[in-house]
């Protein structure tokens, strides 16, 4: 386990897209975060069923895609491109169908490759079914050892990064915030969460190193992006969504503790505390993201980011061609203003990306570039995920008070109300993980098994 004790990047004006002190080498000649950003394309199968009877029809919409990305990267003259297969339930469920779309894939990017010597990467994110029965065992069991095995296959198979959107702690994480539950959020991730990671990422890290390519990054898409959809919905503060996501920063920096070295995944809208800390490239989604979600965060997602996404997009038919394609062009075009503008003056576009969104979103305030290095700073301040977590937790509360006091970000009166709620939940929060975890035992006790986070 690699401890971070200083910021890779201890100056925000040093914090800026398509630059990261640890760039990454991978795939066909590809550099991530050596001063160019770069599209992740994401896509996924139109609404069908996914069975014996329906492969070959699977497969066909993935060869389909593959030709048309492709053909787009090369009519656009996009200069590298990372492209991203996020298996869905049944392909990591039989590893085998995974691993088939993997080889699939890879070859033509091989072959692109060869054609053009344009550089690409193969991003390949399983699916962590852990958690197909409740409470999760997590550790051992028939569902982490297909996980397992279908990590393996995709490497096989010619992934050329492994990721996963993982989920451990997510069982309580989920309760406390239909609750508003301080306490169970920051246990939720400080002490489950962020042990569950660890564990995990030392297994995929193994694997990665195996066949020599490349351990990318988690995400707390099951956390703070599902508080972040649930507050967009207005069924939870966004003041609380906005610090669940500095919460959750300790968790995902756990994959890196323990071998992870980007890029992130393009969900993880805590990149770039992590890329402050730890100097990895990052991949983030914003606007061209709306295919798959709503957010507050269109813009500021893209400040300071390596490889730029669209989340996932189906495989449908718009009147320009696929939408798999289209969002290509999306992405590639905003890549070239990225570019283009580090050519020119970098900072100055990364602030209009930042104050488009800020003064709108609170949830934005936690991705701007001096908020991200204050939480960032207090995290690598302490050791152990529940302390890092109770730091970032504090350190987020008190930025959102100060820009609400110099009226940077305005809230209603309702939130107004939820914030000073919160003050008094932080006033109350365990101090210590021991401490931490005999609160989640005490009122998640039903939910979640210690055995699972080795706390028995």
């Amino acid at each position: 386990m690699r401890l971070f004790k200083k910021l890779a990047i201890p100056d925000s004006n040093q914090l800026i897209f398509g630059k990261s002190p640890n760039p990454v080498r991978c795939g066909k000649d590809l550099e991530i975060g050596g001063g160019l950003v770069y599209p992740e394309i994401n896509f996924t199968l139109p609404q069908m069923l996914i069975e014996e009877k329906t492969w070959n029809e699977v497969l066909k919409h993935y060869e389909e895609i593959a030709h048309d990305i492709l053909q787009r990267t090369k009519e656009l003259k996009i200069p590298g491109l990372v492209v991203e297969f996020e298996e869905l339930p049944p392909m990591t469920m039989k590893p085998e169908w995974g691993a088939e779309i993997t080889a699939l894939l890879q070859k033509r990017l091989h072959q692109f490759n060869k054609e053009t010597g344009i550089p690409t990467a193969l991003r390949v994110t399983v699916v962590d079914v852990r958690d197909a029965e409740r409470p999760p065992l997590l550790r051992e069991g028939k569902l982490w050892e297909t996980t397992r095995e279908a990590f393996v296959l995709a490497a096989q198979a010619g992934a050329d990064i492994l990721s996963i959107e993982s989920v451990g702690g997510k069982e309580v994480h989920d309760q406390a915030l239909v609750y508003g539950d301080l306490a169970g959020i920051c246990g939720s991730l400080g002490s489950l969460a962020w042990r569950d990671v660890g564990w995990l990422w030392d297994e995929i890290t193994a694997i990665a190193e195996e066949y020599n390519i490349i351990p990318g990054g988690d995400t707390a898409c099951g956390f703070s992006n599902t508080a972040m959809q649930l507050a967009g919905k207005g069924m939870l503060p966004t003041v609380l969504a906005a610090i669940d996501r500095a919460a959750s920063a300790p968790r995902s920096l756990a994959a890196y503790e323990h071998g992870a070295v980007g890029p992130s995944k393009d969900c993880a809208y805590e990149g770039p505390i992590l890329k402050a800390i730890t100097g990895y490239p990052i991949s983030m989604e914003g606007k061209s993201a709306c295919c798959a979600h709503f957010s507050p965060l269109g813009n500021i997602a893209g400040a300071v980011t390596d490889l730029w996404s669209n989340e996932s997009v189906q495989n449908i038919r718009l009147l320009s061609g696929n939408a798999p394609a289209a969002f290509l062009e999306l992405l590639a075009y905003d890549c070239r203003l990225f570019n283009t503008s580090s050519l020119n003056n970098p900072l100055q576009y990364r602030k209009l990306l930042v104050e488009s969104d800020i003064s709108l979103s609170v949830e934005a305030l936690m991705l701007e570039p001096n908020v991200v290095i204050k939480i960032a700073s207090a995290i690598v301040a302490h050791e152990g995920g529940y302390r890092q977590t109770l730091a970032a937790v504090k350190t987020a509360y008190h930025e959102i008070c100060g820009a609400i006091a110099d009226k940077t970000v305005t809230i209603s009166e309702k939130e107004q109300v939820w914030l000073n709620n919160l003050e008094k939940q932080i006033e109350a929060l365990p101090q210590e993980d021991d401490a931490a975890i005999e609160y989640l035992k005490n009122n998640y006790g039903t939910f979640f098994r210690p055995e699972s986070y080795k706390l028995d």
